[in-house]
Formats: C-alpha cells, sequence, structure tokens
C-alpha cells in the first residue's frame, strides 16, 4: 500500500474545522473567528462542524464526532480537515471510523497534534494516508519563524515537493498566550535560547526513512494494538526504515520513561534509523530528566536520539507529515529536516 498523499490545496479548496476531542468554549470562539479569517485570506473557504462545544472535555457524544469526522474526510469537496486543537479521549473514536470506507476514498488532509495524534498515526498506519502532525486550527495566525513552515504552506505542496526546515533557535520556555485576552496575536514569543541536542552521543548524524510518530501519552495507548502497529508500517511501506518521532505533552519523567518502554517493547520504534524527541515543559521527577527518561527507554536501540526538536507542545512548531520521506541532519553547523512527499 503505497503513500497516498492529499491532493494540494489550491484557493476556491473547502477547510473543514470539527473537534474529535475537546471543542471551543464560548469565550474563545473569537480566537477561533481570527483563524477562520486568516485561512479564508488564504483564498479558502473555512466550514465549522457542528461537534464544536467547548462546555466539557469532549466536543460531542463519540458516535457524533466520529460521523462527522468520517464525513469531512470523505466529502469529496473537503480538501483538508483541521481540529482546533487535542484534548483528552479521541481514542474513543478509533472503533467507530470505518477504515475500509477510508481507505477507499480518495485522501484528504488531517492536521493537528497532541490528541489528534490519536486519529492521525492510525490513519497512515491502517489506509496508507499522509497525515500532517503541525500546528492545530487555532495555532494558524501565528507567523512561522524563520526556519519553520505553517500547515498552510504543506498541504497547498504538490505530491513530489521537498522541503527543508531548521531550527529558528528560540522558544517560548513556560506559558501559552491568553486567547481570551489576545485573541488576534499572531507572534510568537520565543523568550528562550536553545536548540536540537544529540542525546546519545556527539556524533554527525546524516539518516533517512519514512516520518511516523507524535504525542507520548496518547499513542502509547495504541502501540501494539491494530491502531498503532508501527512495525506493520515499516515492514510494507519503509523497507529503508524509519524516522520515529515523539513528544511528551506533560507527563513527568517516570511516566514518560514507562510509555516509551511500552511502545518500544510493542515494536513501535523496530526499523528506526533514528529518533526524533520534541521539546517539552513536561517536568522531570525526582533523580529522573526528561531527556534522562528518553535515554534509559530507547538507548539501547542503538541509533541516533536527537531531542529538543520543536515538533511538540513547547512553541514554535515544526510541522511533519507522517508518512512522507525524510532526512534529518545534526552536525555542530547544521540542523536539519528535509521531507519529500514521495
Amino acid at each position: 500500500m503505497p503513500i497516498r498523499y492529499p491532493h494540494p490545496l489550491r484557493p476556491g479548496d473547502r477547510v473543514a474545522v470539527t473537534s474529535p476531542s475537546s471543542g471551543v468554549g464560548k469565550e474563545l470562539r473569537e480566537r477561533l473567528d481570527v483563524a477562520i479569517c486568516e485561512v479564508e485570506a488564504r483564498g479558502y473557504e473555512v466550514v465549522v462542524g457542528q461537534c464544536m462545544d467547548g462546555a466539557g472535555h469532549v466536543s460531542a457524544p463519540a458516535a457524533d464526532r466520529a460521523g462527522e469526522l468520517m464525513d469531512m474526510l470523505t466529502d469529496p469537496r473537503i480538501k483538508a480537515v483541521v481540529p482546533p486543537w487535542g484534548g483528552e479521549t479521541a481514542i474513543d473514536l478509533l472503533p467507530l471510523l470505518d477504515w475500509d470506507r477510508l481507505r477507499d476514498a480518495d485522501p484528504t488532509w488531517l492536521v493537528g497534534f497532541s490528541d489528534i495524534s490519536t486519529i492521525l498515526t492510525p490513519l497512515t498506519l491502517l489506509t496508507g494516508t499522509a497525515t500532517l502532525h503541525g500546528n492545530n486550527f487555532m495555532d494558524t495566525p501565528y507567523r512561522a519563524p524563520e526556519g519553520l513552515l505553517s500547515w498552510l504552506d504543506i498541504v497547498s505542496a504538490p505530491r513530489g515537493s521537498r522541503f527543508t526546515q531548521t531550527p529558528p533557535g528560540r522558544y517560548r520556555a513556560k506559558g501559552w498566550d491568553d486567547y481570551r485576552a489576545s485573541p488576534q496575536v499572531s507572534e510568537y514569543t520565543l523568550d528562550t535560547a536553545g536548540t536540537w541536542t544529540r542525546l546519545d552521543s556527539d556524533d554527525d548524524v546524516e539518516a533517512e526513512g519514512r516520518l511516523i510518530g507524535g504525542c507520548i501519552e496518547t499513542l502509547c495507548n495504541l502501540a501494539g494494538t491494530p491502531y498503532g502497529d508501527v512495525k506493520a508500517f515499516a515492514r510494507a511501506e519503509a523497507p529503508q526504515g524509519l524516522l520515529v518521532y515523539v513528544e511528551a505533552a506533560e507527563g513527568d519523567a517516570f511516566t514518560i520513561c514507562r510509555n516509551l518502554h511500552g511502545m518500544r517493547l510493542a515494536g513501535f520504534f523496530d526499523g528506526a534509523n533514528a529518533v526524533l524527541v520534541g521539546r517539552t515543559s513536561a517536568p522531570d521527577k525526582d533523580s529522573l530528566t526528561q531527556h534522562e527518561a528518553v535515554l534509559d527507554a530507547l538507548g539501547t536501540l542503538g541509533v541516533p536520539i536527537i531531542a529538543d526538536v520543536e515538533c511538540g507542545h513547547v512553541p514554535p512548531y515544526l510541522p511533519i507529515v507522517n508518512g512522507a520521506h525524510g532526512r534529518v541532519t545534526y552536525t555542530s553547523t547544521r540542523h536539519e529536516l528535509t521531507q519529500t512527499l514521495e
């Protein structure tokens, strides 16, 4: 099953917003409107679904959320589906989605991160459809800093495109912008210097493979199930190997260590030529740091482990296409991830 790339977006195409996990509270609707205007300014039409309620931890009952997501992903008029953000329990949708129908339908871009990884990664593993682990819809008004791209840049790129992203050298150490007080905010507050870190040695790295990964706290629950069978995906689609990326949202170092051990035992990292680890603000725990947690769980893989990549819950964001061919370069003077939509 070769990787299926959705058609690149063109002016006039339709972008849909639904909340497979958490919705948008009334006090945050102005930010949603700002994000809609940003997408419309690019020449796209935006449609907002019914599953958007932000009063609870999910936007609607599971059957409703699954039905709306299915309808959007299989509607030929819709070219991209971009949830406002993640949440907590998108896992309840997985047995309700019609995976055969998704496999037969023309592919549609699904974009997001955090709890949206719970759907993105299985969609690539089970149907071969490329998905985009990147900015959520509410992040859209932010300008990508030098070296990085936005989700809008990538979903409009034609198949065969190659693009390289590099760390901007700064990130936001703590906190998030208050969308209630500043719904128009479009500039990241990048207040701390920092770049990528190789955890397992000081040697240079040049590694290639198909990209797959996502949020540790959500994907650890799928590893070893039919929805998280990375080992089978590697056998079928990545004889050249994988570049696996993971990122911790909020779990302390002990939790992340256990989660990564479990994912490794379930074969999630089998076939990895290198592992990329997102920068995190999740806490260390007693004698164990987040970096040490990764090494404890994954150091025995014997492959390069590069941490502090901008693919996690710490702004800014480096979007990664699940299923794309990736090449990571890490030297004393150059850090970059090149992706090719092939």
